[in-house]
């Protein structure tokens, strides 16, 4: 063999240890790989583990802080279930309730969010079609239900129309954008995120010169008949209905039926990440753009009809409003984007919400280290989905061995 003879064994084997030089980058692309192809029910004790660890860094900050830590969790868990027998878990369970109700609101922005980042386009201003969506419906029902008749039937009549402006209103508001970043080339993300603001302002605006009611010190809308609100057949006097969830999970299945398998979610999709290839196929880019903006803002002002109805029963200061659009992003990317995925995600935040307003107003653990505990929970959880989302655009999986 000559002198300029090389082997794979010499060219590969640098440090002479038959240690592959390229060994630490393909075992993170296997494993990179292996989580790509995680099945449904490895994700799920993927992300169990994830918020047990989570849970335990919590309480090592929380007892390094100078706090119990058995206490705190015995809050936390207190605050999300309202109880600790199963067979309590209904009836008149406040606390269960008030888990569930940020959980609504949490499954349906999350879906909006995820229409628009699953075909590709950061819709940022789910913020803003919520309160859009919000406020149409408000004005809608103290604008007809004095001309209705009272009752279930009549209730029913006003709930159906004040959503239907809800959808309407939230999906013209946010196919603006749309219409810019088509056929303009304007950001999308700098246009949704300036549009809240003005979703905001003008709302204030309307209501403060239209809608408050006189004498009052408030800037709201005046609050609805009593006959206009979801029926309550469990968690009888509080402000959750078990028909704002079945809204919320119904939402959900549609919306990933539609998106699935459906040829308009199919140019959604394509559209949105092989631009070139729906061009090919016959699909209008810049039209397909404008209709998925309109498709997450019709979902985002559903979200917020079923807020002022369930929740309120009236419509305030957008300034006072939850910041669900906002939250919605991380409840979607926690999700991978899936819509079904976003109803566990959505849980996840409703409880913890609730478990972390439960832990503040019952002991004395300072609101920072609770929102800090609440944030490696969701850092935690979130982490392995951000990884198998970029490994999948990485082309990384399938075939890997």
């Amino acid at each position: 063999m000559s002198s300029t003879d090389t082997t794979p064994a010499a060219s590969d084997d640098a440090s002479g240890d038959g240690t592959d030089a390229g060994g630490d980058d393909s075992l993170g692309r296997r494993a990179l790989a292996r989580l790509v192809d995680a099945s449904i029910f490895e994700r799920l004790g993927i992300a169990v583990a994830s918020t047990l660890l989570a849970l335990l860094i919590g309480l090592v900050v929380v007892a390094a802080a100078g706090y119990d830590p058995v206490l705190f969790i015995d809050n936390m868990v207190y605050g999300i279930f309202g109880t600790y027998s199963v067979a309590d878990l209904f009836g008149t369970n406040n606390r269960l309730a008030q888990t569930l109700r940020p959980t609504v609101t949490f499954i349906i922005t999350g879906v909006a969010v995820a229409i628009a980042f699953r075909a590709g386009v950061f819709n940022i201003g789910v913020q803003g079609q919520f309160v859009v969506g919000g406020f149409a419906a408000a004005a809608t029902i103290v604008s007809i239900a004095g001309s209705l008749p009272g009752g279930a039937a009549g209730g029913a009549m006003v709930i159906v129309v004040a959503t239907i402006a809800a959808i309407a209103a939230g999906g013209l508001y946010a196919m603006l954008p749309g219409i810019l970043k088509a056929y303009a080339g304007a950001n999308e993300i700098i246009t949704t995120i300036m549009l809240n603001f003005v979703a905001s302002g003008v709302v204030f605006w309307l209501l403060d010169a239209y809608f408050r009611p006189g004498g009052t010190f408030f800037v709201r809308t005046e609050r609805f008949p009593e006959h206009v609100s979801f029926p309550q057949p469990i968690f009888e006097g509080t402000s959750f209905s078990v028909v704002g969830l079945a809204i919320a999970l119904l939402t959900a299945g549609l919306v990933f039926w539609i998106m699935e398998r459906t040829r308009f979610g199919y140019d959604l999709v394509t559209s949105g990440h092989q631009a070139d290839a729906a061009s090919y196929s016959g699909v209008d880019a810049k039209r397909t753009i404008v209709a998925t903006m309109t498709f997450s803002g019709m979902v985002a002002g559903l979200a917020g009809a079923v807020y002022v109805i369930m929740v309120l029963s009236y419509f305030s200061d957008p300034a006072t409003l939850p910041t669900f659009g906002f939250d919605a992003i991380a409840v979607s990317l926690l999700a991978a984007n899936n819509p079904l995925g976003v109803i566990p995600a959505g849980l996840l935040f409703g409880g913890l919400e609730s478990g972390g307003n439960f832990v503040n107003q019952s002991s004395d653990v300072p609101r920072q280290l609770i929102d800090g505990v609440v944030g490696l929970v969701v850092l935690f959880v979130a982490a392995p989905e951000l990884f198998r989302m970029a490994g999948k655009r990485m082309d990384v999986g399938g075939d890997e061995q």
